[in-house]
This record gives C-alpha cells, structure tokens and sequence, in this order.
C-alpha cells in the first residue's frame, strides 16, 4: 500500500476521527479562553448601548457571520432585548427602512472588511443607530467606525484547511452570548419574564404557574367537613370525569382536609362501614399538602413526585380552596420525554412556600 493510500485509510479510522473532532473542540475552546482574557472596557461600552437603547438591536453579519447573528438575535429577544436581524446586502436595497433613530445595530465580521458590511456603516451613522462591532481587529473599516468594538484577536480556523469558520464562529457567538446575558442580568429579567417569552414546551410548562394547570372549583368536589361521610359522597358530585379526592372546608370555607378513594377503600377494608354515618372530619386527612395560587408549576409537579400523592389542592393565600390538581391531568399536560420526577430539580428561589404538614398530622386513623 503506497503512503498515501495509507494515510486515507488511517485518516477513516475510528480513532484517528475522534482524534481530530477532540481537536477541534480543543482548539475552539482555548480561542474561547483567550477572547474571553481580551475583554475590556468595549465590552462594558457595548453592554451600556444596549441598557440605553429605546429602540430595537439591529444584529447584521453576511455568510457563517450572518447565521451567528441570527442566534445571538433570538438569544437577546428571549431575554428582554427586542432586536431582529438585517440581511446587509437587503438593507442596500430597501430593508434600510426598519432601522431608526435610537436603535442600535450589532454587527458580526471577522475580517472587519467585508464589503456588504463597510458599505452599510454610513448608512447606520446617517440614521443615528450607533454601531457594536464584534471583530478581529479593532483597527479594521468595521471597528474604527463602530462606537463599541469587541475585538476577539487572531483567530485560526479548526478545519483542516483552516479556512472554514468554525473557531471565529464559536468566538462570536460566545461573545453574543455575554453580552445578552450581561444585559438580561442588568436588567433585572426574572423566571417569571422569562416564562412569559417561553409559553410552549418543556420550557414553558416548568415556568408555568399552577393556576393554568388546576381543574377549577366548578370541576372539583367540595364539601363541609360537618357533614358525613355518607352525605358528602351523595352529594358531593361534578360533571365530566370527577376527580380521586374531596376537599372538605370548615364553617368559614377555609380547607380543612381531603378525603380520597383510597380514604374509602380504607374503610370497607377496614371494616369499618359505621363510619360512613360519621362526621367526614373524622377520618379525612387533616391539614393536607396544599399549594398556594401562583406557584410555580414545576414546584407542584416536584411535591407531588416526591410525596406521592395524587391530588394537590390549590388554595388562595387565606386558605380557602381555588382548584385542584390531580395527577392524570398532570401527566397528559407534561412535554414529551418528561416524566414528573424530572421537575423535582427546577425549584425557584422565588416560589410561593408550599405548606407541608407534620407526619403526624398527615393521617388520622382510627
């Protein structure tokens, strides 16, 4: 076999393929750290651009560049910086009009001398929308003519050829990354701004509050704790599929205790059939687990995997019962791939506390 054939041979081997993607990565991620040492006072300078602007981020770039800025866009709008992307060579030709006075256009070239780019600079500064340049040279059309420049310094390219982007690309987006971060922080963007920009999927239902989850108290079974046990499973009933569980309230409609399927099962098991013509307060589940109005849903979610339970009253902050949820609704609402569990490691610093009672108060049984 000459050398060449066997260095093409060697160049498909399995190892020879992880040895190079490792390298890749390698290389990429020690760029990042050297950009990351370049940071300066233009990165603070372009972070103040984008607190004070009243208008939109304008994010621009052309090729590899271009597809960076359209992350780097949606990563901004997600985290409370509206912004939308603008093809430079379209600007040429009309798209100019979106942009206005008080915007502030982010543009992403590694050579800092791209035609399409240099050309739209005098159109921008016409405008009065400063630019934040991100580049390889501060010194390039691009960075002297920008109002923030954010130089990433020499870079080389990962692929073999050294000319695809891939290392410069990677430095880009880290540097989109930090300052979309850097903004969303300052501007003091909460999990609950956050949610209201990720109302769908796995995302939006971990920040979701009970409230949109919960079978309303038109749906739920409510009775008086005074009343037995016999009477509150005659009359204690709602149409459509009825939930496992009763929430039963004291004289001033404030729960007081719950009382399930398996509470009844207990019972006949038991042999306990007397009880049925005594007051429900008696053996229902005293001070249950509840979840205030608010709440984060994946906060309920996490308690009711954890605790194993299959109904969680949703109460206002007096105690009076506003819903329930029960677990087959739960299940049929979670994201694909999600199981309950998975919930349990998403609790906010900020969720309203759950009350959660004594072990001791959990059941009372005869």
């Amino acid at each position: 076999m000459s050398t060449e054939a066997a260095a093409t041979a060697d160049a498909h081997s399995p190892f020879e393929q992880l040895r190079f993607a490792r390298g890749v990565i390698l290389a990429e991620s020690q760029a990042l750290i050297r950009v990351a040492d370049r940071l300066d006072g233009e990165f603070c300078r372009a972070v103040q651009l984008f607190l004070e602007c009243r208008g939109n981020v304008i994010v621009s770039g052309i090729g590899k560049a271009g597809l960076v800025g359209r992350k780097i866009m949606a990563t901004l709008a997600s985290t409370g910086t509206p912004s939308h992307c603008l093809h430079p060579a379209e600007a040429m030709h009309g798209d100019l009009g979106r942009v206005r006075a008080g915007d502030v256009a982010l543009i992403l070239s590694l050579s800092g001398e791209t035609d399409e780019v240099v050309r739209l600079l005098p159109a921008l500064k016409e405008i009065g929308a400063p630019v934040v340049a991100i580049t390889g040279s501060a010194s390039s059309t691009l960075g002297r003519a920008a109002a923030a420049t954010i130089e990433l310094g020499p870079m080389e390219e990962a692929c073999a050829l050294r000319l695809a982007p891939s290392t410069s690309t990677t430095a880009m987006l880290a540097v989109g990354d930090a300052l979309a971060l850097a903004v969303s922080r300052l501007r003091g963007f909460s999990r609950e701004d956050f949610a209201r920009f990720h109302p769908a999927g796995n995302l939006g239902f971990q920040l979701s509050k009970v409230d949109q989850h919960m079978r309303p108290l038109t749906q739920c079974r409510v009775a008086e704790d005074e009343q037995t046990v016999r009477e509150v499973l005659i009359g204690a009933t709602v149409p459509g599929r009825r939930s496992g569980a009763i929430m039963l309230v004291d004289n001033d409609g404030m729960l007081s205790g719950i009382f399930t399927d398996s509470d009844l099962a207990r019972l006949f098991e038991c042999h306990r059939d007397r009880e049925m013509d005594l007051a429900i307060k008696r053996v229902m589940t005293r001070n249950p687990l509840r979840v205030e109005s608010g709440s984060p849903m994946v906060d309920a979610v996490g308690l009711m995997s954890a605790r194993k339970i299959s109904e969680l009253p949703v109460v206002n902050s007096r105690g009076r019962p506003l819903g329930m949820l029960d677990i087959t609704d739960v299940v049929s609402m979670l994201p694909k791939d999600s199981a309950p569990t998975e919930f349990a490691r998403f609790s906010s610093d900020k969720s309203v506390p759950l009350r959660v009672v004594g072990e001791n108060e959990e059941r009372q049984r005869a």
